[in-house]
């Protein structure tokens, strides 16, 4: 792994723009070319294999915090359980998910796993790719990010009718972004799609249904919007008495993989794991550690330790559902910028990279994208 120095295009942030990609720079630059990160095709097979594999071990945990019980852990109130064990057992669709590994060329360590709502996905797929077709047409990217959304949907549209789907998210530019570069994936696979803010779902009291500004049951949703903010809203109980008549996509088992209570899990199944960090409840022997809200955002309220002393903490309004302790993976430090590694599953697979690199220790929401390719 290592990282290279390269130009900005002439008229980049142009060509940005005519893909629709309009948050490279919002605040501060956020779309960064001016160097790139080159991986060897042995460490492309070992990011892509150590993806596959904890795929797999992820949904093994999903098993094994229904069957222990689990819920306190992860902050899951009573009456919500049992629609996220329904939504397991009756194997309700999962299109995505964003693995972080730290990599320091040797060791690869999972951070944490982006399983509900996971973002930088249009410029990990499609961004980068142009990025590398004008650059170096002769070179390859670990990226079949789009390929795998189109035969994801098209896979689902076997299983789901009526064919038609509403995208659901915030209204900032990122999200929105995100949501119709999925919905567009969606429409390709032959599915009726349509935008909607999020908050302008509507609840039909009176037949307990989701409906759409003219009135219409959502029968589809695909949520760009945590699971966790549902409970919060006071929209999870409605989830629950609509009984799935409305599906969400994500499904609610995600909930799980996307909360930071499922790294310890992950640590108590499989003690010692090559890609994983000893991780607890409690700080017990770790002297560096990261200590991580059970649910957060964008390294809100991440504090990390080093020799039992705070180095770098980042404000937020996460923590009242408790914390886990991570012992401290070190990111390869280039110059002073600390990259962390984006692994995406698409349906059951492997499907690409994309790299967020940051000046500070903990990647935030002012973290760089760069681009990478295999050298």
């Amino acid at each position: 792994m290592e990282r290279i120095q390269s130009q900005f295009r002439k008229n980049w942030q142009h060509k940005l723009e005519n893909l629709g990609f309009g948050y490279h720079s919002l605040d501060g630059l956020y779309w960064d070319e001016s160097h790139y990160y080159q991986f060897s095709t042995e460490e492309i097979d070992k990011i892509e294999s150590a993806t596959a594999e904890l795929w797999q071990m992820c949904l093994e945990a999903v098993d094994y915090v229904i069957e222990k019980n689990l819920w306190d852990k992860f902050s899951i109130p009573e009456w919500f359980r049992n629609y996220i064990i329904t939504s397991w057992e009756e194997d309700h669709p999962s299109v995505y998910g964003r693995f972080d590994f730290g990599f320091d060329g040797k060791n690869l360590k999972l951070l944490e796993f982006n399983a509900d709502t996971p973002t930088s996905l249009y410029e990990g797929s499609v961004i980068q790719w142009y990025w590398l077709q004008e650059m170096f047409p002769h070179k390859d990217q670990f990226n079949s990010i789009h390929e795998k959304l189109l035969g994801c949907w098209k896979h689902l549209k076997n299983y789901m009718n009526p064919h038609h789907i509403y995208f659901a998210s915030l209204t900032n530019i990122e999200d929105v972004t995100n949501v119709e570069y999925m919905r567009d994936c969606a429409s390709q696979a032959g599915f009726d799609t349509e935008f909607i803010p999020v908050q302008d779902i509507g609840w039909a009291e009176d037949i307990s249904e989701f409906i759409a500004g003219d009135r219409s049951i959502m029968e589809y949703i695909f949520k760009l919007y945590p699971y966790e903010w549902i409970l919060a809203d006071g929209f999870g109980e409605k989830l629950v008495k609509n009984g799935f008549r409305s599906q969400w996509i994500e499904p609610a088992w995600k909930i799980l993989l996307s909360s930071k209570a499922i790294l310890p899990v992950l640590w108590e199944m499989y003690p010692n794991h090559p890609y994983l960090l000893e991780s607890y409840f409690e700080p017990k022997h770790l002297k560096d550690f990261a200590k991580k809200p059970i649910y957060s955002r964008e390294g809100a309220n991440v504090i990390l330790h080093k020799n039992n002393v705070p180095v770098e903490e980042n404000d937020g309004v996460y923590g009242k559902e408790g914390f886990i302790y991570q012992q401290l993976f070190d990111l390869p430090n280039f110059n002073g910028n600390y990259p962390v590694i984006g692994s995406w599953v698409i349906g059951q697979e492997p499907a690409g990279i994309g790299i967020r690199e940051s000046v500070h220790l903990i990647t935030n929401n002012q973290s760089r994208f760069v681009p990478h390719l295999i050298g």
